[in-house]
Protein backbone atom coordinates (compact mmCIF):
# COMPACT_ATOMS: atom_id res chain seq x y z
CA UNK A 1 0.00 0.00 0.00
CA UNK A 2 2.76 1.98 1.26
CA UNK A 3 4.82 1.29 -2.47
CA UNK A 4 1.82 2.25 -4.46
CA UNK A 5 1.49 5.61 -2.44
CA UNK A 6 4.72 6.60 -3.23
CA UNK A 7 4.50 5.60 -7.02
CA UNK A 8 1.31 8.07 -7.21
CA UNK A 9 3.29 10.62 -5.30
CA UNK A 10 5.93 10.70 -7.88
CA UNK A 11 3.86 10.18 -10.83
CA UNK A 12 2.94 14.21 -9.47
CA UNK A 13 -1.06 12.80 -8.87
CA UNK A 14 -3.05 14.37 -5.87
CA UNK A 15 -5.81 11.90 -3.93
CA UNK A 16 -8.03 14.07 -2.22
CA UNK A 17 -10.06 11.72 0.19
CA UNK A 18 -13.41 11.37 0.62
CA UNK A 19 -14.86 12.32 3.89
CA UNK A 20 -17.31 9.47 4.06
CA UNK A 21 -16.44 5.41 4.18
CA UNK A 22 -19.03 4.62 1.16
CA UNK A 23 -17.00 7.10 -1.20
CA UNK A 24 -13.27 6.59 -3.34
CA UNK A 25 -10.78 8.91 -4.02
CA UNK A 26 -10.76 10.98 -7.23
CA UNK A 27 -7.44 11.46 -8.66
CA UNK A 28 -6.36 14.88 -10.19
CA UNK A 29 -2.93 15.56 -11.77
CA UNK A 30 -1.01 18.91 -11.76
CA UNK A 31 -1.76 18.84 -15.25
CA UNK A 32 -5.70 18.38 -14.44
CA UNK A 33 -4.48 22.18 -12.52
CA UNK A 34 -2.72 23.89 -15.00
CA UNK A 35 -5.55 23.12 -17.72
CA UNK A 36 -8.70 24.67 -15.06
CA UNK A 37 -6.10 27.57 -14.23
CA UNK A 38 -5.26 28.59 -18.31
CA UNK A 39 -8.92 28.16 -18.96
CA UNK A 40 -10.41 30.48 -16.58
CA UNK A 41 -6.93 33.18 -16.59
CA UNK A 42 -8.25 33.53 -20.75
CA UNK A 43 -11.48 33.44 -20.52
CA UNK A 44 -11.40 36.64 -18.05
CA UNK A 45 -8.84 37.88 -20.47
CA UNK A 46 -11.08 37.45 -23.54
CA UNK A 47 -13.51 38.65 -21.60
CA UNK A 48 -12.32 41.62 -19.82
CA UNK A 49 -9.61 43.28 -22.50
CA UNK A 50 -11.62 42.31 -25.78
CA UNK A 51 -15.67 42.08 -25.19
CA UNK A 52 -16.05 44.41 -22.39
CA UNK A 53 -12.78 47.29 -22.89
CA UNK A 54 -15.06 50.04 -22.34
CA UNK A 55 -17.63 50.72 -20.07
CA UNK A 56 -21.04 50.86 -22.18
CA UNK A 57 -24.76 49.76 -21.83
CA UNK A 58 -24.95 46.23 -23.26
CA UNK A 59 -28.14 45.27 -24.94
CA UNK A 60 -30.01 42.24 -23.72
CA UNK A 61 -29.37 40.47 -26.99
CA UNK A 62 -25.85 40.58 -26.50
CA UNK A 63 -25.79 39.72 -22.79
CA UNK A 64 -27.88 36.38 -23.88
CA UNK A 65 -25.48 35.38 -26.42
CA UNK A 66 -22.48 36.02 -23.70
CA UNK A 67 -23.96 34.16 -21.13
CA UNK A 68 -24.75 31.14 -23.81
CA UNK A 69 -21.21 31.17 -24.40
CA UNK A 70 -20.02 31.43 -20.95
CA UNK A 71 -22.59 28.04 -20.15
CA UNK A 72 -21.13 26.34 -23.30
CA UNK A 73 -17.39 27.34 -22.23
CA UNK A 74 -18.57 25.61 -18.83
CA UNK A 75 -20.17 22.25 -20.20
CA UNK A 76 -16.88 22.06 -22.91
CA UNK A 77 -14.80 21.99 -19.36
CA UNK A 78 -17.44 19.77 -17.87
CA UNK A 79 -16.90 16.94 -21.35
CA UNK A 80 -13.42 17.23 -20.74
CA UNK A 81 -13.77 16.27 -17.10
CA UNK A 82 -15.61 13.35 -18.05
CA UNK A 83 -12.63 12.33 -20.70
CA UNK A 84 -10.26 13.01 -18.42
CA UNK A 85 -11.34 11.75 -14.84
CA UNK A 86 -14.10 9.35 -15.71
CA UNK A 87 -17.41 9.75 -15.71
CA UNK A 88 -18.12 9.40 -12.25
CA UNK A 89 -15.97 13.01 -11.93
CA UNK A 90 -18.10 14.70 -15.23
CA UNK A 91 -21.47 13.97 -13.70
CA UNK A 92 -20.08 15.65 -10.03
CA UNK A 93 -18.84 18.43 -12.11
CA UNK A 94 -22.45 18.86 -13.95
CA UNK A 95 -24.49 18.47 -10.54
CA UNK A 96 -22.10 20.62 -8.88
CA UNK A 97 -22.28 23.45 -11.82
CA UNK A 98 -26.16 23.40 -12.04
CA UNK A 99 -26.41 23.51 -8.08
CA UNK A 100 -23.99 26.82 -8.04
CA UNK A 101 -25.75 28.27 -11.09
CA UNK A 102 -28.80 27.87 -9.69
CA UNK A 103 -27.87 29.67 -6.31
CA UNK A 104 -26.13 32.26 -8.10
CA UNK A 105 -29.92 32.74 -9.64
CA UNK A 106 -30.95 34.22 -6.86
CA UNK A 107 -27.69 36.43 -5.97
CA UNK A 108 -29.08 38.46 -8.73
CA UNK A 109 -31.40 39.73 -7.03
CA UNK A 110 -29.34 41.03 -4.20
CA UNK A 111 -27.35 42.78 -7.14
CA UNK A 112 -30.18 44.23 -8.51
CA UNK A 113 -31.40 45.78 -4.95
CA UNK A 114 -27.19 46.87 -4.83
CA UNK A 115 -27.04 48.80 -7.58
CA UNK A 116 -30.80 50.78 -7.26
CA UNK A 117 -29.72 51.74 -4.10
CA UNK A 118 -26.44 53.02 -5.01
CA UNK A 119 -27.99 54.37 -8.23
CA UNK A 120 -24.84 52.59 -10.08
CA UNK A 121 -25.94 53.68 -13.55
CA UNK A 122 -26.49 51.16 -16.27
CA UNK A 123 -22.68 51.30 -17.92
CA UNK A 124 -20.81 50.64 -15.20
CA UNK A 125 -22.66 47.88 -13.70
CA UNK A 126 -20.41 45.01 -15.23
CA UNK A 127 -17.58 46.69 -14.33
CA UNK A 128 -18.23 46.51 -10.32
CA UNK A 129 -19.28 42.69 -11.01
CA UNK A 130 -16.31 41.60 -12.99
CA UNK A 131 -14.65 43.28 -10.16
CA UNK A 132 -16.30 40.55 -7.76
CA UNK A 133 -16.13 37.81 -9.49
CA UNK A 134 -12.42 38.02 -9.29
CA UNK A 135 -12.42 38.51 -5.86
CA UNK A 136 -14.87 35.33 -6.10
CA UNK A 137 -12.75 33.00 -6.91
CA UNK A 138 -10.16 33.79 -4.72
CA UNK A 139 -12.49 33.69 -1.83
CA UNK A 140 -14.17 30.50 -2.96
CA UNK A 141 -10.93 28.56 -3.60
CA UNK A 142 -10.15 29.27 -0.10
CA UNK A 143 -13.73 28.37 1.18
CA UNK A 144 -13.37 25.17 -0.49
CA UNK A 145 -9.69 23.54 1.00
CA UNK A 146 -11.03 24.54 4.50
CA UNK A 147 -14.35 22.69 3.72
CA UNK A 148 -12.94 19.81 2.71
CA UNK A 149 -10.22 19.86 5.30
CA UNK A 150 -12.78 20.47 7.82
CA UNK A 151 -14.89 17.56 6.80
CA UNK A 152 -11.82 15.07 6.59
CA UNK A 153 -10.58 15.61 9.73
CA UNK A 154 -14.00 16.07 11.82
CA UNK A 155 -16.72 13.76 9.81
CA UNK A 156 -19.27 14.84 12.26
CA UNK A 157 -18.60 18.06 10.62
CA UNK A 158 -21.19 17.14 7.78
CA UNK A 159 -23.77 17.48 10.38
CA UNK A 160 -23.33 20.76 11.40
CA UNK A 161 -23.14 21.91 7.71
CA UNK A 162 -25.92 19.53 6.60
CA UNK A 163 -28.15 21.33 9.55
CA UNK A 164 -26.66 24.80 8.35
CA UNK A 165 -28.22 24.24 4.87
CA UNK A 166 -31.25 22.94 5.93
CA UNK A 167 -31.80 25.69 8.15
CA UNK A 168 -30.72 28.36 5.37
CA UNK A 169 -33.43 26.70 2.83
CA UNK A 170 -36.70 27.00 4.97
CA UNK A 171 -35.28 30.39 6.37
CA UNK A 172 -35.55 31.58 2.33
CA UNK A 173 -39.37 30.21 2.54
CA UNK A 174 -40.75 32.42 4.70
CA UNK A 175 -41.49 36.27 2.87
CA UNK A 176 -39.39 38.73 3.48
CA UNK A 177 -36.45 36.97 4.51
CA UNK A 178 -34.39 38.95 1.36
CA UNK A 179 -31.95 41.61 2.16
CA UNK A 180 -34.82 44.23 0.85
CA UNK A 181 -32.80 47.18 2.44
CA UNK A 182 -29.00 46.91 1.07
CA UNK A 183 -28.29 50.85 2.13
CA UNK A 184 -29.33 49.74 5.42
CA UNK A 185 -26.67 46.69 5.47
CA UNK A 186 -23.72 46.95 7.83
CA UNK A 187 -21.49 45.79 4.95
CA UNK A 188 -22.47 48.98 3.32
CA UNK A 189 -22.05 51.44 6.35
CA UNK A 190 -18.87 50.14 7.43
CA UNK A 191 -17.48 51.00 3.53
CA UNK A 192 -19.43 54.35 3.93
CA UNK A 193 -17.57 54.91 7.30
CA UNK A 194 -13.79 53.93 6.17
CA UNK A 195 -13.73 55.10 2.98
CA UNK A 196 -14.10 59.41 1.23
CA UNK A 197 -16.76 58.34 -1.08
CA UNK A 198 -17.71 60.86 -3.65
CA UNK A 199 -21.05 60.73 -5.47
CA UNK A 200 -19.22 61.34 -8.54
CA UNK A 201 -18.26 58.73 -12.07
CA UNK A 202 -15.43 59.46 -14.25
CA UNK A 203 -15.20 56.73 -16.95
CA UNK A 204 -16.11 54.06 -14.47
CA UNK A 205 -13.00 54.71 -11.92
CA UNK A 206 -13.22 53.62 -8.79
CA UNK A 207 -10.95 56.43 -7.58
CA UNK A 208 -11.41 60.15 -7.98
CA UNK A 209 -8.94 62.48 -6.81
CA UNK A 210 -10.95 65.46 -5.67
CA UNK A 211 -9.03 68.52 -3.64
CA UNK A 212 -5.89 66.97 -3.28
CA UNK A 213 -7.22 63.74 -2.40
CA UNK A 214 -8.62 60.24 -3.54
CA UNK A 215 -12.42 59.56 -3.02
CA UNK A 216 -13.71 56.77 -3.77
CA UNK A 217 -16.45 56.22 -6.07
CA UNK A 218 -19.94 54.79 -5.62
CA UNK A 219 -18.60 52.03 -8.27
CA UNK A 220 -16.14 50.98 -5.80
CA UNK A 221 -18.51 51.16 -2.75
CA UNK A 222 -20.45 48.55 -4.46
CA UNK A 223 -17.53 46.19 -5.25
CA UNK A 224 -16.86 46.77 -2.01
CA UNK A 225 -20.72 45.66 -0.95
CA UNK A 226 -20.52 42.60 -3.62
CA UNK A 227 -17.32 41.23 -2.32
CA UNK A 228 -19.13 41.42 1.62
CA UNK A 229 -22.14 39.79 0.37
CA UNK A 230 -20.38 36.90 -1.61
CA UNK A 231 -18.90 36.08 1.56
CA UNK A 232 -22.51 35.60 2.98
CA UNK A 233 -22.88 33.52 -0.57
CA UNK A 234 -20.28 31.75 -0.54
CA UNK A 235 -21.84 30.16 3.37
CA UNK A 236 -24.34 28.48 1.76
CA UNK A 237 -23.00 27.94 -1.68
CA UNK A 238 -19.61 25.75 -1.05
CA UNK A 239 -21.55 23.55 1.83
CA UNK A 240 -24.12 23.14 -0.89
CA UNK A 241 -21.66 21.56 -3.30
CA UNK A 242 -19.57 19.91 -0.89
CA UNK A 243 -22.83 17.37 -0.14
CA UNK A 244 -22.35 16.84 -3.82
CA UNK A 245 -18.50 16.20 -4.13
CA UNK A 246 -15.34 15.78 -1.78
CA UNK A 247 -13.18 16.53 -4.63
CA UNK A 248 -11.35 20.03 -4.06
CA UNK A 249 -10.71 20.37 -8.19
CA UNK A 250 -14.39 19.01 -9.26
CA UNK A 251 -16.08 21.58 -6.26
CA UNK A 252 -13.49 24.40 -6.81
CA UNK A 253 -13.81 23.96 -10.73
CA UNK A 254 -17.49 23.67 -11.15
CA UNK A 255 -17.89 26.47 -8.70
CA UNK A 256 -15.75 28.91 -10.65
CA UNK A 257 -17.35 28.50 -13.72
CA UNK A 258 -20.75 28.94 -12.45
CA UNK A 259 -19.38 32.26 -11.01
CA UNK A 260 -17.86 33.20 -13.97
CA UNK A 261 -20.85 34.02 -16.17
CA UNK A 262 -22.88 35.00 -13.40
CA UNK A 263 -21.62 38.97 -15.14
CA UNK A 264 -23.31 38.32 -18.27
CA UNK A 265 -26.25 36.07 -16.72
CA UNK A 266 -27.24 39.67 -14.45
CA UNK A 267 -27.20 41.80 -17.86
CA UNK A 268 -29.10 39.27 -19.61
CA UNK A 269 -31.87 38.27 -17.28
CA UNK A 270 -32.04 41.39 -14.66
CA UNK A 271 -34.83 43.02 -16.29
CA UNK A 272 -36.76 39.68 -16.54
CA UNK A 273 -35.78 37.89 -13.19
CA UNK A 274 -38.57 39.46 -11.45
CA UNK A 275 -41.34 37.53 -13.74
CA UNK A 276 -40.20 34.35 -12.42
CA UNK A 277 -41.39 34.35 -8.85
CA UNK A 278 -40.88 31.45 -7.02
CA UNK A 279 -37.36 31.18 -8.80
CA UNK A 280 -36.14 32.39 -4.78
CA UNK A 281 -38.62 29.15 -3.42
CA UNK A 282 -36.46 26.69 -5.74
CA UNK A 283 -33.10 27.82 -4.74
CA UNK A 284 -34.28 27.47 -1.07
CA UNK A 285 -36.01 23.63 -1.60
CA UNK A 286 -32.29 23.00 -3.56
CA UNK A 287 -30.56 23.93 -0.08
CA UNK A 288 -32.78 21.95 1.95
CA UNK A 289 -32.25 19.23 -0.23
CA UNK A 290 -28.37 19.76 -0.17
CA UNK A 291 -28.75 19.88 3.42
CA UNK A 292 -30.50 16.57 4.23
CA UNK A 293 -27.93 14.96 1.32
CA UNK A 294 -25.53 15.75 3.52
CA UNK A 295 -26.85 15.23 6.86
CA UNK A 296 -27.57 11.45 6.04
CA UNK A 297 -25.12 11.00 3.65
CA UNK A 298 -23.00 8.39 6.23
CA UNK A 299 -26.85 6.36 5.94
CA UNK A 300 -27.70 7.17 2.39
CA UNK A 301 -25.80 7.34 -0.55
CA UNK A 302 -27.28 9.28 -3.22
CA UNK A 303 -25.35 9.28 -6.79
CA UNK A 304 -24.34 12.41 -8.46
CA UNK A 305 -26.87 11.75 -11.27
CA UNK A 306 -29.91 11.69 -9.10
CA UNK A 307 -28.45 14.53 -7.17
CA UNK A 308 -28.75 16.24 -10.72
CA UNK A 309 -32.06 14.94 -11.55
CA UNK A 310 -33.44 16.55 -8.20
CA UNK A 311 -31.94 19.70 -8.87
CA UNK A 312 -33.00 20.24 -12.44
CA UNK A 313 -36.55 19.08 -11.60
CA UNK A 314 -36.80 21.76 -8.74
CA UNK A 315 -35.68 24.01 -11.11
CA UNK A 316 -38.48 23.31 -14.19
CA UNK A 317 -41.05 23.18 -11.91
CA UNK A 318 -40.55 26.63 -10.29
CA UNK A 319 -39.67 27.87 -13.71
CA UNK A 320 -43.11 26.48 -15.38
CA UNK A 321 -45.39 27.60 -12.62
CA UNK A 322 -43.84 31.05 -12.87
CA UNK A 323 -45.13 31.10 -16.20
CA UNK A 324 -48.04 29.84 -15.80
CA UNK A 325 -48.86 32.15 -12.77
CA UNK A 326 -47.73 34.92 -15.14
CA UNK A 327 -49.78 34.47 -17.93
CA UNK A 328 -52.97 33.73 -15.55
CA UNK A 329 -51.96 36.93 -14.02
CA UNK A 330 -52.25 38.65 -17.18
CA UNK A 331 -48.41 39.37 -17.05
Amino acid sequence: MRQTENHAENRGVLYTRNAFPNCGMTPTSAQDWIVFGSTIAAALVVDQVIFHREAMRISVRRALVESACWIALSLAFGAWVYWSLGASSGTEYLAGYVLEKSLSLDNIFVFLLIFAALRIPAEFQGKALYGGIVGALLLRAAFVIVGIKLLNLFHAFAYVLGAFLFVAGIHMLFPGERMLRPEKSWILRFAQKMLPVTDRYDGGRFFLRENGKWNATPLFVALVVLEGMDIIFAADSIPAVLSITRSTFIAYSSNAFAVLGLRALYLAVAGIFPRFRYLHQAVALILVFAGVKMALSFYISLSAGLSLAVICGILAIAIVASVITSKSNGG
